[in-house]
């Protein structure tokens, strides 16, 4: 049941089940999941009437009233409308009306009421009516014990007042008149003549029509207000009636209404009798002074099935069945138009086959995931569970110890066909159907199950046709299919030959044309085999049957052309992308169909579709052959163009029925969403299938309710609501005219020929690659669309499954349709600011991107590699690639190959960029070799310049930068310059590092570039010095700024010196001398290592290192006096002193060559 304005938000309350004593209640959602939606109610010591839930509607809440054997109940629950009040919903789940439903007080006395004793309930009761009226007053109209109906009235859940009990009799006189002549199997243990056993309602502003069909066949009209009888109709006199009919209490009898504002009230009856049922609808007429009457509008006679419930619209009934196999039947027929009273057939989805054929090469624990849709465990769990539960049961069977192989597997497939028969079991029982529901405002049409909810939608025509019974299929109006009325027979007789071999067909025989489509084999052979196999087990004369039906077809290959463009969804690629608009996110639009109800309900049509298309285009392939069997070789080559058509089509609609059906989604791939999303970032495509996190009330069951749910609803209800000339409210509120619109456009999407890759790029962003892989490779041998994609997404899956070379080679096949593909096109889109090349180039560029961050060098050389050839023109791509090149062979060591790279680079910039990398790089790995013997053609002092540069930038004892220098300049023969360089860090050395380790260092720089100036000739023995607190400027380095953020003023150069082989060699020998001086005392490091040739001989003086200082002296022309002068200072100090100087003399006595004194007499 849905009230008008809850039907606007999809939110239909629906009672699942009811019994005796329980009562299930389940709101259900097409738009959102809803949580908390069920609820199950049971009121101790008083049992619920049949059908005594009613729900109703007011503008701020929604009223649940409940009629038990003994009790009224009305519950109050919150509007949908109420709960959410914002217009912008972007949550994919919301709360239930009966999420508060425990905090209800159900003996609330202001909506609790015992039925009164009197008038009293009548026994056996099984008819009741509530509603509410236009005041908020629940009233509830029920039979009463004495005849008639009695209604009792709550005042306003929110008003505070009295129950009242009115009583709906006829005069006592009219009642006395009826006892008089009523046969006492009426009055007698049946109760009163006017017991109603069918009670309808229609509520006007202020009253209401109550409407009672009886025992004694009448229909009866009361109105509340009035509280008076306004009609009686005695309804037997609109069908063939027998004595004992007359004479026998109604008790099957059922009363349905129907509204229509145009056409006023319509009433649907269904008289029950013995073998046979009749349906009545009549049109309630007003005339003058309150007077009514009933119009005929027509009597349908039904089967002598059980009828378990039927519905009424202003056109329709629907009507809902048991057979006499217990199998349900739904038929529905339009009342006005079918004057011949041919009820249309409902195809109901068919319970699994009772057996299920295991063959020896199979294990028998077969597992097909099908419409498993709310489950508290995953589908990996649950086949655990079950697994374990079967083994438990196996092992507590066997007594033996051992057993062969073949005991063995007939006992494990004897009891998995035992747990199979209890799941048939189960699913039998929870698929009975007990009620059926139809929704006025929408015309949505539904079976109530016991916890579920099955959808009818509308069957296309080819669908219908194949699917008709023989009885129906040869009465079915041919003005219906086509205007052509000869064509329409001819599609009817070819139909016909179809179900003939569709009907004759083994499961053997399908499975070789599944087999077939599946194993990539041509499917023209497998119908050929199928064919050969008819023929030779026609044992019914099957094939003369198909030939008979083939003479009357006038023209068969117009006929056959005609059913498959039916099956055809090609589209172009404008209409595909022409929804791709952003919506107006309300609430009625955005979330529209949603719900993983909505979303089940469209991917199980889809499924049904292709399914039922796949056996069709199977029958058709299987018919051409035997026409071409049988035809002259000038209608053979149309046959043979329509057979390549046919052999198409059944790999599509196969492809189709394993996406929809066989595919299942997978969550928690081991390939991490995370790093998927990062690989799509740098494709760019992250934003085309934004997903949302799928631990909602029910998740995706198969990749196609992925597809739907994520991208394709999306760009569907865009494309339908943004058609001009489309009416929201008219197309909204219109359940067979959008679910037919929804799955039109939805197949377009999923067809593999069309230009659309929404799909397969949905599965790339939700990690399905397993799924992915497997619908190109079903795709490869036939579709000759979006080739270019296929191979790209093939190459995303190979990389994902860890076969890189395998993912090059694909990337490298899609290059070629760069350009011509809608997916590939949109994949190279430039980003800003970036400088546009060829579109392969642009291509080439993505794929090498995506394989960086996967981390494959080597594949990224290889494609690099490639696109260079590509790029002969362009040089800037020439050095974006070159770069590349050098970059992952320099990761990867090959320094060979990385140092060719850049020498092959043709942007300067870039070139000098990559040679500072690898200096740098080379030197951290510490591969000097490499380093200094590469070649640098015309590349020499730019390798100088960057060694020189961090050799100046970096700490002097831990980087060797100026020996790999030194190196380079020796390597080449350049002892100068190899000269230079030592000098220069010899000196560095004592300004910097004054320590004792730097003063060593020193001296061997020192006696390094010493003995590269004697290698070369004495007239270019020297180097170039520059003067003290020289700038080093550094190739590329930032200019110096002040603190107020200018440039500095560069210094002017200064004056340059130059050094010669003796000016070094006294360099050397300064460098020895301090080193000497810091080795006797350490104190000295501090500012020994910088100081001059004076500054060193006062602090050798003041160490007593006199011999020392006169070398020192005499190499720098340095006069003797300071040294003298320390002398004797110290021996006087000596005179003066007592033992402790003494003592401290024979320390720098020791530190001179006392060897070199003459000692003589006269000294002494």
């Amino acid at each position: 049941w849905t009230p008008p304005n809850l039907c606007r938000h999809h939110r239909p309350l629906f009672p699942s089940a009811c019994s005796r004593h329980t009562v299930e209640l389940v709101e259900e959602s097409l738009d959102v999941n809803l949580l908390n939606n069920a609820v199950r109610l049971r009121i101790q010591g008083c049992p619920f009437l049949p059908g005594g839930v009613h729900l109703c509607e007011v503008q701020s809440h929604l009223v649940v009233l409940l009629i038990t054997g003994q009790t009224v109940h009305r519950l109050v629950l919150p509007h949908p409308a109420r709960m959410y009040r914002s217009e912008l919903i972007t949550e994919s789940q919301m709360q239930s009306v009966f999420t508060d439903i425990g905090k209800v007080n159900f003996r609330d006395p202001a909506n609790y009421y015992v039925i009164p004793s009197v008038p009293g309930l009548a026994s056996n009761s099984v008819a009741s009516a509530a509603w509410l009226s236009s005041e908020g007053e629940a009233l509830f109209a029920l039979p009463s014990a004495s005849g008639g109906i009695f209604v009792l009235k709550l005042p306003p859940h929110d008003v505070p007042g009295t129950v009242s009990v009115v009583e709906l009799k006829q005069s006592s006189v009219v009642q006395r008149f009826l006892t008089g002549w009523m046969p006492t199997a009426i009055r007698g243990d049946c109760g009163p003549s006017d017991l109603p056993i069918s009670l309808s309602v229609h509520c006007l502003d202020h009253d209401a029509f109550l409407f009672a069909l009886c025992q004694d066949h009448k229909l009866r009209m009361w109105s509340y207000k009035d509280q008076m009888c306004l009609m009686v109709a005695d309804l037997l006199e609109f069908m063939p009636v027998s004595r004992d009919l007359r004479l026998a209490a109604g008790t099957g009898h059922r009363l349905r209404l129907a509204f229509s504002q145009s056409l006023g009230l319509y009433l649907g009856v269904y008289m029950h009798a013995p073998k046979r049922g009749q349906f009545c609808v009549f049109q309630l007429v007003s005339t003058e002074s309150n007077r009514y009457s009933l119009d005929h509008i027509s009597s349908l006679f039904s089967s002598q099935e059980t009828l378990v419930d039927f519905a009424l619209t202003s056109a329709e009934i629907w009507a809902l069945w048991h057979n006499e196999e217990n199998q349900t039947v739904v038929k529905y027929i339009n009342f006005e138009q079918n004057v011949a009273g041919q009820w249309n057939q409902v195809f109901v989805q068919p319970l699994p086959e009772e057996e299920v054929t295991v063959r020896h090469d199979q294990d028998p624990r077969i597992f097909s995931q099908g419409t498993e849709t709310h489950m508290d465990l995953t589908w990996d769990e649950l086949k655990k569970e079950v697994t374990l539960a079967v083994e438990n049961e196996f092992q507590g069977s066997v007594t033996e110890y051992e057993c062969s192989l073949e005991e063995f597997w007939q006992l494990q497939v004897e009891f998995w066909s035992k747990l199979y028969a209890c799941c048939l079991q189960y699913q039998e029982a929870l698929s009975r159907p007990l009620a059926l529901h139809l929704n006025p405002y929408t015309n949505m049409v539904c079976l109530l199950k016991k916890g579920s909810l099955s959808f009818l939608v509308p069957c296309s025509l080819v669908d219908h046709l194949y699917l008709l019974s023989n009885e129906h299929l040869l009465t079915e109006d041919d003005a219906a299919i086509f205007d052509d009325l000869e064509m329409s027979r001819d599609v009817v007789c070819l139909v016909q030959c179809l179900r003939l071999i569709g009907e004759s067909i083994s499961m053997e025989m399908a499975f070789i044309m599944e087999m077939a489509c599946s194993r990539l084999q041509p499917p023209e052979k497998a119908a050929e085999q199928i064919l050969e196999d008819l023929i030779a087990n026609d044992t019914e004369n099957v094939m003369e049957d198909i030939h008979s039906k083939l003479q009357e077809i006038r023209n068969p290959i117009h006929a056959i052309g005609v059913l498959i463009r039916e099956m055809d969804y090609e589209t172009d690629a404008d209409m595909e992308r022409g929804g791709t608009h952003h919506l107006n996110m309300r609430m009625n639009l955005s979330q529209l169909y949603g719900s993983g109800t909505a979303v089940n309900v469209v991917c199980w049509g889809v499924c049904k579709i292709a399914t039922i298309r796949f056996l069709i285009c199977r029958d058709l392939l299987i018919l051409q052959q035997l026409l071409l069997r049988l035809e002259d070789p000038v209608s053979t080559v149309s046959l043979l163009s329509f057979s390549a058509v046919g052999v198409i089509r059944v790999e599509q609609w196969a492809q189709l029925k394993q996406e929809a059906f066989c595919c299942p989604f997978t969550d928690g791939f081991f390939f991490s969403r995370e790093s998927n999303l990062q690989h799509l970032s740098v494709l760019e495509l992250a934003d085309t299938t934004a997903l949302t996190p799928h631990k909602l009330v029910s998740g995706p069951q198969t990749i196609v309710e992925l597809f739907f749910q994520e991208v394709a609803r999306k760009h569907i209800i865009s494309r339908l609501f943004l058609q001009p000339n489309t009416s929201l409210a008219e197309t909204s509120l219109n359940w067979p005219h959008l679910i037919t619109a929804i799955v039109a456009d939805f197949l377009p999407l999923l067809w593999p020929s069309n230009p659309s890759f929404l799909f397969p790029e949905c599965l790339m962003g939700s990690c399905q690659y397993t799924q992915l892989q497997e619908y190109i490779r079903l795709l490869q041998p036939w579709c000759h669309v979006n080739m270019g994609s296929c191979c790209f997404m093939m190459g995303r899956c190979y990389l994902v499954m860890g076969e890189g070379h395998k993912a090059l080679d694909c990337f490298c096949q899609a290059a070629s349709e760069v350009g011509r593909e809608e997916f590939l096109d949109r994949l190279i889109q430039p980003e800003e600011g970036e400088i546009v090349s060829t579109p392969r180039l642009q291509y080439y560029n993505k794929v090498l991107r995506l394989l960086d961050v996967v981390g494959l060098p080597e594949l990224v050389i290889q494609l690099a590699a490639l696109a260079v050839m590509e790029s002969a023109d362009d040089w800037r791509s020439q050095a974006t690639l070159r770069t590349c090149i050098f970059k992952h062979h320099l990761d990867l060591g090959h320094n060979s190959e990385a140092y060719v790279a850049l020498t092959q680079n043709p942007d300067p910039s870039r070139q000098l960029d990559c040679l500072r990398q690898l200096v740098v790089v080379l030197c951290e790995r510490s591969q000097l070799q490499d380093l200094v013997e590469f070649p640098y053609v015309n590349l020499h002092n730019e390798v100088v310049g960057i060694i020189e540069s961090h050799a100046r930038a970096v700490d002097l004892m831990t980087h060797n930068y100026y020996e790999l220098l030194y190196a380079f300049h020796i390597y080449r023969h350049n002892y100068r310059k190899a000269g230079t360089v030592m000098f220069e860090y010899g000196m560095r050395l004592g300004r910097e590092v004054r320590t004792l380790r730097g003063l060593q260092k020193q001296g061997n720089c020192f006696l390094a570039a010493i003995n590269c100036l004697r290698l070369i000739r004495p007239e270019y023995a020297w180097i170039v010095q520059p003067a003290s607190g020289a700038v080093y400027e550094r190739p590329g380095a930032s200019p110096k700024r002040s603190h107020d953020g200018e440039c500095t003023a560069v210094p002017a150069t200064r004056q340059i010196e130059i050094l010669e082989l003796e000016d070094l060699e006294r360099e050397c020998v300064l460098a020895r001398i301090r080193l000497t001086l810091v080795q006797h005392d350490l104190s000295t490091a501090a500012v020994a290592g910088n100081s001059t040739p004076e500054e060193t001989v006062a602090l050798l003086v003041r160490a007593g290192l006199f011999d020392t200082a006169v070398t020192l002296c005499q190499t720098f022309k340095l006069p003797l006096t300071p040294i003298f002068e320390g002398l004797t200072f110290k021996c006087i100090k000596l005179q003066l002193g007592g033992e402790a100087a003494q003592a401290e003399a024979w320390d720098w006595l020791a530190a001179n060559q006392l060897s070199a004194l003459v000692t003589t007499k006269e000294s002494r």
